[in-house]
């Protein structure tokens, strides 16, 4: 099968289809993602994700250069990953200051960062997926009204009501469970 077959074949659920086009390129998204400035050590999680992003969105590839695409798709993953990367970062950053400064209160401190973290994560999950949805691809995967409207097939201004009520919802739903407060 030529790559157009593989293509074709993968945007119609055959999975044999879609790793062998996955074989094909997997050395290209490595040498790319690499040239791009990925570590040697994180170029692993990088492909991965670029092929499951390829994986979600091919069924929207529209016969464009498939190569350019991936590229694309390679470069928007690696950007992702050290932008996930840098907030972790910055999050341990700060619970090592903590630490730093008074051992037993950052303690405690770090106790409510986690315990806010877990909160937040268990709210957002009691959202309906309409809401739940679009606020996980702005804030987590940082999408763009657009892309989240072209992802979810909304028009731009669903996609801001949906995340204005996601906010809103989840506001009240930490508030009314007496929310942790940020001390800074």
């Amino acid at each position: 099968m030529d790559e157009k077959d593989l293509i074709n074949s993968a945007q119609s659920g055959d999975r044999a289809a879609f790793a062998q086009l996955m074989e094909l390129h997997y050395r290209t998204v490595e040498k790319f993602a690499y040239q791009c400035g990925v570590r040697l050590d994180d170029i692993p999680d990088v492909t991965q994700e670029v092929f499951i992003k390829l994986y979600r969105f091919l069924p929207q590839f529209n016969q464009q250069r498939f190569t350019t695409w991936l590229y694309k798709i390679t470069l928007n993953a690696a950007r992702d990953y050290y932008r996930k990367a840098g907030r972790e970062n910055e999050k341990e950053e700060r619970m090592k200051n903590e630490v730093g400064r008074d051992n037993q209160q950052s303690a405690e401190k770090q106790v409510l960062l986690f315990e806010e973290d877990q909160e937040l994560h268990m709210a957002i999950l009691q959202l309906d997926e309409k809401y739940r949805i679009p606020l996980i691809l702005f804030y987590f995967q940082d999408l763009t009204y657009q892309q989240i409207s072209d992802v979810m097939n909304i028009t731009m201004a669903a996609v801001k009501t949906r995340i204005f009520r996601a906010k809103d919802t989840l506001k009240k739903e930490i508030e009314s469970n007496g929310g942790v407060t940020h001390e800074q």
